[in-house]
């Protein structure tokens, strides 16, 4: 059974909000000690507390140093990272949180990537958040993360480089380009959405969700270190399954209305589309103002792509802005099969619900090059492939 995990950050993210949610979801304590272990041997210990935020219950994770830690760059802990013997997920999944910190880090103080300091990137504390959140995602065999809006906060914090205004330089510089939404709320006062807290849900979350969607089977409370009067210091995770309708999806359409680029560019940009990531691409002839002709370009995405295909557009096209909404779709379960035509391969899609086909439709491209090759026509090959896909017993109504 697919499961996903819903954030909210509506009050603010740190690491170890989000790593107190993920364990109170039911995440393995062991799990995340060893992962964390791996990385950073005998020099740190992860454990747990609770506590209440604003008579709110919650887990709080506690990381406590246990031995001297010395000052690494980013390349150092890329190498730490690599050479560590983890689940090959949670190595991924770090190695992309802490590039994207180095990344904005980089650029806030101008500095090369590979010369930002430990201390930039996240003190021994957040190396032990960002695996461990890792860590527990994949213990609790979440295949899927979204987020609510981000509470960002306000007024300024004392950091490394002096006092800063909130959201400091690398906070913004992660949600740049991340498809993040964030939130103003005059009630968040300081930094309550912190450089590591923000780069995981940047690195990891595949989309907006404005709450969880189908069966609701678990819930976390994850504490902030401060207690502050009126307002709960929490992020929250909900750990939720698809309902009763698997085959239904949330996928992302985005589109652009373009009417000055060369005709003769279209299929390029279908094909950069579609290599991009996107599920389905089309187009359609419009009149606009003044009685332009123009083309609208859709592509169908899934939410963790929607930022690359939106930068293709931005790209390979000549449009000034791309818009984006949530769509829903309901999808046949599908398999590739082979069928012999003529003494060569020809792949067939089959389409079912249920267990039981409901479509079958050869592949065109490889009828098309049976076709040149056998010098028959493409209708032939066609119909002769139907006709195999039959008498292998993938016909309509049939079960699989």
């Amino acid at each position: 059974m697919s499961r996903h995990a819903w954030v909210d950050a509506s009050a603010g993210v740190a690491g170890d909000m989000l790593l107190g949610a993920l364990l109170d979801a039911g995440a393995g304590l062991d799990a995340v000690r060893r992962a964390v272990a791996e990385v950073l041997p005998e020099e740190v210990e992860v454990g747990v507390e609770r506590v209440t935020r604003a008579g709110l219950g919650a887990l709080h994770a506690t990381v406590r140093h246990t031995a001297p830690s010395p000052v690494r760059a980013w390349s150092d802990l890329r190498d730490l990272l690599g050479a560590a013997r983890l689940d090959e997920r949670v190595r991924t999944d770090a190695l992309r949180t802490f590039g994207l910190l180095a990344q904005a880090e980089s650029r806030a103080h101008g500095i090369p990537v590979d010369e930002v300091h430990f201390h930039e990137v996240g003190a021994w504390d957040s190396v032990a958040d960002v695996v461990g959140v890792c860590a527990a995602l994949a213990d609790l065999e979440v295949d899927r993360l979204t987020c609510g809006p981000v509470g960002l906060g306000s007024g300024t914090v004392r950091t490394d480089h002096g006092t800063m205004p909130v959201p400091v330089p690398a906070v913004l510089g992660v949600l740049t380009g991340s498809g993040l939404v964030t939130t103003a709320d005059d009630t968040l006062v300081g930094e309550c959405a912190t450089p590591t807290g923000v780069a995981l849900l940047a690195a990891l979350a595949g989309g907006h969700a404005r709450g969880p969607e189908g069966l609701v089977v678990a819930g976390g409370t994850g504490a902030g270190t401060r207690d502050t009067e009126g307002r709960a210091n929490v992020t929250r995770v909900v750990l939720h399954e698809p309902s009763s309708a698997p085959h239904e999806q949330t996928l992302v359409e985005v589109g652009a209305t373009v009417d000055d680029l060369d005709p003769r560019v279209w299929p390029a940009v279908v094909e950069e589309l579609l290599l991009g990531g996107a599920l389905d691409v089309w187009t359609t002839p419009v009149l606009m103002k003044k009685g332009r002709h123009g083309t609208v370009v859709t592509a169908l995405v899934e939410p963790g792509d929607r930022a690359t295909v939106v930068g293709l557009l931005l790209r390979h096209t000549t449009t000034l802005g791309v818009r984006w909404h949530e769509v829903r779709r309901t999808a046949l379960d599908r398999v590739w099969r082979e069928v012999t035509v003529s003494g060569e391969q020809v792949r067939v899609k089959i389409g079912s619900r249920d267990g039981r086909v409901l479509t079958v439709t050869p592949e065109l491209e490889d009828c098309r090059e049976v076709s040149l090759r056998q010098g028959v026509p493409l209708r032939v090959v066609l119909r002769a492939a139907e006709s195999a896909a039959q008498a292998s017993g993938w016909e309509v109504g049939a079960a699989i």
